[in-house]
């Protein structure tokens, strides 16, 4: 049995910025009231036709590659979490292995929405534990901006999301007092629908059905949001996650080094950390300005903590997020 580690980091946003004082331009906000709802300032959109889903995984998988020391053949598998990929079907992960000129490895496709980036980490993890492969690429990619609705109707929930990638090489560990010390995964598909895009779909409104309707009015391909009632979720549902982690491993709150939660709102995170008794340096927050980038937020900000120098060899670390599905994880690392 082997433990797995993290040797490798990098991410990619786009150059594209756009601030709350832009979106007012399109909708009915304005940066006060963005700010003391979810704490954004700004956040990345892509440009259409500069980036893509993939070509922003690319980017920071080759960022992470380099910084692990490794070739791209040394790399045995890839692990990709997205809910925006480039297209319906193949999914990224197989792009990313063409894109980055690799053998003929495995690929596969991660859809866990906000918690998509510790749920593809679980998976690589286990593979590594079991000895079956030795680095594994794990990239979270996403481009929410060309699915928003930018409109007053929207703005609730448009305000909210940014573009982005994050990726990290997984690789064996013979020390088992260091690396991955356990995953935790969980869902509640009854309140799949309080945070969902519901089109197009095969068990509800499928392409067809949107031409052949052409109802200017139709919502259902858009991000709806029961704003409050995932809050008051998301809350319960991180402390939760939080506290099973650390008791899997005997581990106390004050244990903690870094506590580096899913970029969903600013006002989440610090609920937490205020239950927590947490500092600002046990939290790493960059929500204000990249916006909640889905699957790819956790490997953002654990990047930049790293780069930061908030993140060194011996800390614990803990990864939370809960997101659309409803899912929620967390992670416990020993770095």
């Amino acid at each position: 049995m082997y433990h797995s580690k993290i040797s490798g980091l990098g991410f990619y946003v786009p150059d594209n910025i756009v601030t709350n004082d832009d979106l007012s331009k399109l909708m009915d906000t304005n940066d006060e009231w963005i700010q003391e709802r979810t704490g954004i300032k700004e956040r990345r959109h892509i440009v259409r036709g500069e980036d893509t889903t993939t070509s922003m995984g690319v980017k920071a998988a080759k960022i992470a590659i380099e910084r692990s020391k490794l070739s791209n053949d040394e790399i045995d598998f890839i692990v990709f979490a997205t809910i925006s990929p480039d297209f319906y079907f193949p999914g990224p992960g197989v792009s990313v292995q063409k894109e980055l000129g690799m053998k003929t490895i495995g690929a596969l496709d991660i859809r866990n929405q906000c918690s998509g980036f510790i749920y593809a980490l679980s998976v690589a993890d286990q593979y590594i534990k079991t000895g079956m492969y030795k680095n594994i690429l794990v990239v979270a990619s996403e481009v929410q901006s060309l699915g928003l609705d930018m409109t007053d109707r929207g703005r609730g929930v448009s305000v909210i999301f940014g573009d982005g990638a994050g990726a990290a090489i997984i690789s064996r560990e013979e020390d088992l007092t260091k690396g991955i010390l356990s995953t935790h995964l969980h869902s509640e598909g009854e309140h799949a629908k309080e945070l969902a895009v519901l089109a197009p779909g095969m068990g509800g409104r499928w392409i067809t059905d949107i031409i052949a309707d052409n109802n200017p009015e139709d919502e259902s391909y858009f991000p709806h949001m029961n704003g409050q009632f995932v809050f008051k979720n998301a809350v319960v549902r991180f402390s939760e996650v939080i506290n099973e982690g650390l008791q899997a491993n005997n581990l106390e709150v004050s244990d903690i080094d870094m506590l580096i939660p899913h970029q969903a709102n600013l006002r989440i995170s610090q609920f937490i950390q205020q239950k927590f008794k947490l500092t600002d340096d046990q939290v790493f927050n960059n929500i204000q300005k990249y916006g909640n980038t889905t699957a790819a937020s956790i490997p953002i900000a654990l990047t930049e903590a790293w780069e930061q120098g908030k993140i060194k060899s011996g800390d614990t670390i803990v990864l939370a997020a809960f997101g659309s599905g409803f899912t929620w994880a967390s992670a416990i690392i020993k770095w």
